[in-house]
C-alpha cells in the first residue's frame, strides 16, 4: 500500500476534525448552546478515517448513537452538524434528532440512530439494493459495472444483538456487497467486552456466516484503511462480506456525565499513550511531512470549527409547528398524513 502525502495528510485532517469538533460539542454542551446527551467519539477516530477513506463517494454507511466521526469522515458538514446539536433548523435533520440522529443521503449517510445494532440490517438492506440494481456484476459479467458497497459502523456490544446476527446470515447467505465494522472500545456502554461474549476476538463469528473476518489496530488509521480497502475491493468484484474488527478506546465516558465507576485512570492512560492522532502525526514525519504544514492543517480545523459554532448560534431554532415534517404513517382509515 502507497499512498501519497496528500493523501496521508487528508487523512490527518479528518483525524483533527473529528477530534476538536467533538471537543468543542463538549464545551458548547457546558455552555447551553447545546441540550440533551453527547457520546464523544474521542479516542476511536481513527476506525473512521481508516474506513471511510477506502469507500467511493456513491458507497453508503450506516453509523450508531456515537457517530459524529463515521460523518466527519464520509464528508460530513460541520455547519449542519452542529446545527443539529444545537437543536436549529439548518441542522441536518432541522433541529429535530439531535446527536444520534443524522443523515445525508447524498453524502451516502444513511443514518445515526440511537438503537444498538439498528444500523446493521440497514446497511444490508442497502447492499441488497446494490445486488438487486448490477445483477450482471454478480452473474460473473466481468464487463459490468462494479458494485457499490454499504458499510456498517457498531460497537462490540452490537455483536450480541439479534439484529446483528440475522443481518450477518442473510448477507453471508447472499453473498451481498456489505462490510461490517466493530469498533470494538472494550465496553458496551458500562460493561467491559470480556463480560459480552464468550471470545476475545468478536471477528472470530463471522466464520459462522461464511465470510472472512480480521481483527486489527484500531488506533493505526493505515491498519484500517488497508483492511477496510481489501474487504471493499472483494465486496465489489461480488464475492461477499467481509468483518472487520477495529480494537479502539473511547477516553470518554460512554456520555458526557458518566461518572465512568467501571474503569480505572491507569486503564484509561494506558490506552491514551496509542492516541491514534500523535500516532500519525509520526507517520507524516517518516514521510518528509513537515511540522509546519500540519500546524497549517491544525490551523484549517480551528478556523471551520469556529465557523461552524458560530453558524449554529446564529441559525434559527427548531420550530415546534414542524414536528410533524417528515413524519408518515396511515390513520385507521387509509388516510396518510
Amino acid at each position: 500500500m502507497t499512498l501519497s502525502n496528500d493523501h496521508l495528510l487528508a487523512l490527518y485532517r479528518q483525524l483533527v476534525l473529528i477530534r476538536q469538533f467533538e471537543l468543542r460539542a463538549i464545551d458548547e454542551r457546558r455552555q447551553g448552546l447545546i441540550p440533551g446527551f453527547i457520546h464523544p467519539y474521542i479516542g476511536e477516530e481513527a476506525c473512521a478515517v481508516g474506513a471511510c477513506a477506502a469507500l467511493n463517494p456513491d458507497d453508503v454507511i450506516t453509523s450508531t448513537h456515537r457517530g459524529h466521526g463515521h460523518l466527519i469522515a464520509k464528508g460530513g458538514d460541520v455547519r449542519y452538524m452542529m446545527a443539529e446539536l444545537a437543536a436549529r433548523e439548518a441542522g441536518y435533520c432541522r433541529g429535530k434528532g439531535g446527536s444520534l440522529h443524522m443523515t445525508d443521503f447524498d453524502l451516502g449517510i444513511l443514518g445515526a440512530n440511537g438503537i444498538v445494532a439498528g444500523g446493521i440490517p440497514m446497511a444490508v438492506g442497502a447492499a441488497l439494493a446494490f445486488k438487486m440494481q448490477c445483477a450482471g456484476r454478480t452473474n460473473g459479467n466481468a464487463d459490468a459495472p462494479p458494485l457499490r458497497v454499504a458499510l456498517a459502523f457498531f460497537g462490540d456490544g452490537a455483536t450480541n444483538e439479534g439484529a446483528f446476527h440475522e443481518a450477518l446470515n442473510m448477507a453471508g447467505l447472499w453473498r451481498l456487497p456489505v462490510v461490517f465494522f466493530c469498533e470494538n472500545n472494550q465496553y458496551g456502554e458500562g460493561t467491559p467486552q470480556h463480560k459480552q461474549a464468550p471470545l476475545a476476538q468478536l471477528s472470530k463469528r463471522a466464520e459462522s456466516y461464511a465470510m472472512p473476518g480480521v481483527t486489527v489496530d484500531g488506533n493505526d488509521v493505515l491498519a484500517v484503511y488497508e483492511a477496510t480497502r481489501q474487504a471493499v475491493e472483494r465486496a465489489r468484484r461480488g464475492e461477499g462480506p467481509s468483518f472487520i474488527e477495529g480494537m479502539t478506546y473511547r477516553y470518554r465516558g460512554h456520555y458526557e456525565g458518566d461518572p465512568q465507576v467501571y474503569r480505572s485512570r491507569e486503564e484509561i492512560a494506558l490506552w491514551q499513550a496509542r492516541d491514534p492522532i500523535p500516532r500519525f502525526r509520526k507517520v507524516l514525519v517518516e514521510n518528509g511531512i513537515s511540522e509546519a504544514l500540519m500546524e497549517e492543517v491544525e490551523g484549517q480545523v480551528v478556523t471551520l470549527i469556529e465557523e461552524a459554532v458560530a453558524f449554529a448560534r446564529t441559525a434559527p431554532p427548531a420550530r415546534a409547528e414542524d414536528a410533524l415534517l417528515g413524519v408518515y404513517g396511515d390513520t385507521h382509515d387509509g388516510a396518510v398524513f
